[in-house]
């Protein structure tokens, strides 16, 4: 419990702040007027714990029995009550004469007139999060149950009982020298990406962030695909940009259609998600990435590659980040270890030229100082003693046989004449299926049911089509068993083409 901030009206210590209006008022009184005022302001909130009537009387330089008359007077006056083995808490209801100070603390927090510069739109926190249904169908939602917590403990145990005290002071917002090396090491041998730079970030969003802040202004014009990953677009967004869709079809991005839109000028950035398209799950093949880049290098157009889920491809060897093959130093790369650990850990990454990462560098700076450093070390050692790649070669095996049954499941319920179509997806962690009707609405019936998955019209820039028309769904099938996967599509597909959520057998 921490002390409490008591306006006195004694002054029993020279270094106690008092005020000795009423030097003769009793110490039992006037600590328990000052406690009634810490109640009144909020400091305590009703049914909390006051603090010991040892800790007050430390703070307060009093004998504990003028503690305990004072708290005795609050029991009488109806502020405080007194619990057998728990000490002293404030009473749920209030004595009325509060009501008048609370009533005016609170409409003066109401009525300030806050000026923002620009106001944002984006829900801070989702009523429910997604990992809290029973059936959790986000396309991006690893499955946490599989992480190897005794393991990343037992590092973090030798991270802390071997501190590097330096570290932990302000330093280097470009994040911890030892998890650079061993994610620039593991993108050269696993991504082919050499002859670049790399800063850590706060999760893929703060880079996306950052990148949309230094480089765009008011006026300036970022294409992106048409079907895509809104907070990238809400980034993109806050800087006065204006979002330029681009036609994908069966390959993904459509080259013909981007050359057209950067012929008409300002557009500063390309964003995309080349190796499993985010939400339709396609690759972008050799042909398509190499007229996209010679497209950006002819425009001087920088482009975005977010790689949000590389580790987990399936089918054959991923194609190699464009990154990977950047002579005009043009991409941007993008990558975070949310999917292969948990959103929580908040381990993202840029890899770009010097001239870029340094001005992200000083950009993050202004933001926060300093990373978070014990958790980096401790995700660097994961990586130097083999637990990391250990994990995703698990994980990898797992997800896939994970996919494999939700494509035998979809399939049997093509074979009962349900009209779904989709293309197994060579990577990723979701399928995207085209329910073949409308899903207007769906998603809030499901939800009803315990069923949480994305449809179509969260990830459409377009709006120009009428809601009847947007049949897709994605199928994440990462985060849940096959018993689970299972149960969650029966309720998906009975909802969709019976209009019950029953088992239909």
């Amino acid at each position: 419990m921490k002390a409490l901030n008591l306006n006195l009206e004694f002054s029993p210590d020279p270094n106690l702040a008092a005020n000795n209006r009423s030097a003769k008022q009793a110490k039992y009184l006037a600590i328990a007027n000052a406690l009634r005022q810490a109640i009144k302001e909020g400091q305590v909130a009703p049914t909390e714990a006051l603090p010991s009537a040892r800790k007050l009387a430390q703070q307060l330089a009093v004998n504990r029995h003028t503690i305990m008359a004072a708290l005795a007077e609050l029991v009488a006056q109806g502020w405080v009550e007194a619990k057998e083995r728990s000490g002293y808490r404030v009473v749920e209801n209030l004595p009325i004469q509060s009501s008048f100070t609370a009533s005016k603390v609170k409409q003066a927090k109401q009525d300030f007139d806050w000026q923002f510069r620009l106001k944002q739109n984006v829900p801070v926190t989702p009523k429910v999060k997604a990992s809290q249904y029973p059936y959790n169908f986000s396309g991006g939602q690893p499955d946490i149950r599989k992480f190897p917590f005794d393991e990343f403990k037992s590092h973090f145990s030798q991270t802390c009982q071997r501190p590097k005290i330096d570290d932990l002071s302000y330093g280097d917002s470009r994040g911890e020298v030892e998890l650079i090396k061993e994610i620039s090491t593991y993108l050269r041998r696993v991504r082919s990406i050499t002859d670049k730079e790399l800063m850590i970030c706060n999760g893929s969003q703060e880079a996306l962030y950052m990148i949309s802040q230094l480089l765009l202004q008011p006026g300036d014009k970022v294409a992106v695909e048409q079907l895509g990953y809104p907070p990238a677009w809400a980034a993109f967004e806050r800087t006065g940009a204006e979002l330029i869709s681009i036609n994908q079809d069966e390959r993904g991005i459509v080259p013909e259609h981007l050359a057209q839109v950067l012929a008409l000028g300002k557009v500063k950035l390309l964003y995309l998600t080349p190796l499993h398209q985010y939400p339709t799950t396609v690759s972008l093949d050799i042909t398509r990435r190499m007229q996209i880049y010679q497209l950006a290098v002819q425009y001087g157009v920088a482009i975005v590659e977010d790689d949000y889920d590389h580790e987990f491809h399936y089918d054959s060897q991923p194609i190699a980040p464009m990154a990977a093959d950047d002579p005009a130093g043009l991409v941007i790369y993008i990558s975070t270890f949310s999917k292969l650990m948990f959103g929580s850990a908040r381990i993202g990454y840029v890899v770009a030229n010097n001239v870029l990462i340094e001005q992200l560098a000083a950009y993050k700076m202004l933001m926060n100082h300093k990373s978070n450093v014990l958790v980096q070390q401790t995700v660097a050692k994961w990586m130097q003693q083999g637990g990391f790649e250990g994990h995703l070669r698990r994980m990898t095996r797992l997800y896939q046989k994970r996919r494999d049954f939700m494509v035998q499941q979809l399939k049997s319920y093509q074979e009962k004449g349900l009209p779904i179509h989709f293309e197994v997806p060579a990577g990723g962690m979701a399928i995207w299926l085209d329910t073949g009707k409308s899903i207007v609405n769906l998603k809030e019936k499901l939800l009803s049911k315990g069923v949480y998955l994305q449809t179509e019209l969260e990830f459409n820039i377009r709006k120009e089509l009428p809601r009847e028309e947007y049949r897709f769904i994605r199928l994440g099938f990462a985060a849940m068993n096959e018993t689970e996967v299972a149960q969650g599509l029966n309720i998906v597909m009975n909802l969709l083409y019976s209009g019950s959520s029953e088992p239909t057998g």
